[in-house]
């Protein structure tokens, strides 16, 4: 669905309705996901050419787009190592036909959830591509709004980020119903009938849930849109956009 709001060519039938209807309540929501997708980029320059980070750990990756970690942060280093992680079986058979690395670095993928991060951390996989000796950075953009309560996500973010050594990063993004909570909250609801969990938060919830103890980077929790842009262009309303991003520093 990922994939189809932001024009992609990877996605099917079923993906097109519930994304369809979810659109039919939140129009601008192709505007926000794209927006989201662009954060995704920048985030990964600054961690790649400005942080010094050479590992990722993209969790909730989706099937593979176009400006995937991978290829941004193999263009500011080639050496950066990558490992997808998502629980759908298709991104795992999409990954490998789409994906390849640059030859100096290494890129992986594992069918894992989210909500087993003890799985992810454990996978020979992830073990034989990154070093957690050495700092790695957490990408989970666009996925924390799919946590409910009862998934008891801080306990997740938790068991991930004990699992980094210090000066690794996070870098999330999350929807939000605080600047259209008629429109969002329609798509929110369309998901939920469709038996797909959708949790919005607030940009204060956001922040204690994904940042809590890390150090932010400037400018700290704010719309992905106004996450460091790279150009004076007019930005899309708050409302269009909806969505927070950050990136935060492991002390």
């Amino acid at each position: 669905m990922y994939d189809y709001y932001i024009g992609g060519k990877n996605h099917f039938a079923a993906d097109r309705a519930v994304a369809d209807a979810a659109l039919s309540h939140w129009p601008s929501g192709r505007i926000g996901l794209r927006e989201n997708r662009r954060f995704l980029g920048r985030a990964v320059r600054y961690l790649a050419a400005q942080a010094g980070i050479r590992q990722f750990l993209d969790i909730g990756s989706g099937l593979p787009t176009t400006a995937n970690v991978h290829e941004i942060a193999q263009a500011a280093d080639p050496s950066c190592r990558v490992v997808y992680v998502d629980h759908d079986p298709m991104v795992l058979v999409h990954a490998r036909a789409l994906l390849s690395s640059a030859p100096e670095g290494r890129t992986a993928y594992i069918q894992a959830d989210l909500k087993s991060p003890f799985d992810i951390l454990s996978s020979p996989v992830v073990r034989s591509v990154l070093d957690f000796g050495q700092p790695v950075a957490l990408m989970l953009v666009a996925v924390l709004h799919f946590l409910r309560e009862e998934d008891e996500a801080e306990a997740i973010l938790k068991t991930l980020l004990d699992a980094l050594p210090p000066g690794s990063f996070l870098a999330a993004s999350h929807l939000t119903l605080e600047h259209d909570p008629e429109g969002v909250g329609g798509g929110q609801r369309v998901y939920r009938e469709a038996g797909l969990s959708m949790n919005a938060r607030d940009a204060d919830e956001f922040a204690s849930l994904a940042f809590s103890g890390l150090e932010l980077v400037p400018p700290g929790v704010v719309l992905v849109t106004e996450w460091r842009p790279e150009s004076k262009a007019p930005r899309p309303t708050a409302a269009e956009v909806s969505c927070y991003g950050g990136v935060a520093r492991k002390p």
